[in-house]
């Protein structure tokens, strides 16, 4: 699996953090910025990393600004992305098997550390389920514009 990492300057410590998560763990991954602490626009990193997910340049992408609010909102413009901004285990979980969300939000100033690794490996260990469930993100992706 390869997996698409963005984040601005809100982000940025813990994008960095996650990264050593996934390269701890033997995960290929995809840095689409932002490359330091600067202040930079949310919209820019989150566009990226969905745009590389709808093209298929990484599988999923996970995505980090200072709450994880507007770089989520960002993300779910994209057509055929269904980001979930999680804040727990379960939330991830079931992100993944009931929605299928090909991207993860998080907040990187409301996060510690070891939870977002957390919620990183059950989101990444998580499949979607189908059955009932896919007619609901049938529904979802119609929605697409």
């Amino acid at each position: 699996m390869k997996i698409g990492i963005g984040s601005d300057h809100g982000g940025f410590e813990l994008k960095e953090h996650i990264k050593e998560y996934l390269e701890k763990n033997n995960i290929e991954y995809v840095d689409y910025g932002t490359k330091g602490k600067d202040s930079v626009d949310y919209p820019d990193f989150g566009k990226a990393v969905a745009e590389g997910v709808i093209a298929g340049e990484v599988e999923r992408g996970i995505v980090i600004c200072g709450t994880g609010i507007g770089i989520s909102i960002v993300a779910n413009k994209v057509k055929g992305i269904r980001c979930a901004l999680c804040s727990d285990t379960y939330s991830a979980r079931m992100s993944m098997e009931h929605n299928n969300a090909n991207m993860l939000a998080l907040g990187g100033r409301v996060l510690g550390v070891d939870l977002a690794q957390e919620i990183v490996e059950v989101w990444l260990k998580s499949n979607f389920q189908g059955g009932r469930h896919e007619r609901r993100v049938n529904k979802i992706s119609a929605l697409d514009c």
